[in-house]
């Protein structure tokens, strides 16, 4: 997906483009489903993380919030 579209990027602070990568209970969708390559799956599981550190995205439970 990235990797098609170089107008996306993947930046912690961003989380409506994150939101797209994590299950409504806050987990992490797998490259397998989500269609990411390697490379930028390490790079959003990295982001996402970031993200739940500084409060941005929840780390359980619903986003209804973003």
């Amino acid at each position: 997906r990235f990797c098609a579209d170089t107008s996306l990027a993947i930046n912690y602070k961003d989380p409506k483009t994150l939101k797209y990568f994590i299950t409504e209970r806050g987990k992490i969708i797998p490259r397998r489903i989500s269609g990411t390559c390697a490379k930028h799956q390490r790079s959003l599981t990295h982001a996402i993380k970031r993200a739940r550190t500084i409060a941005l995205l929840p780390y359980m439970g619903t986003i209804d919030h973003i």
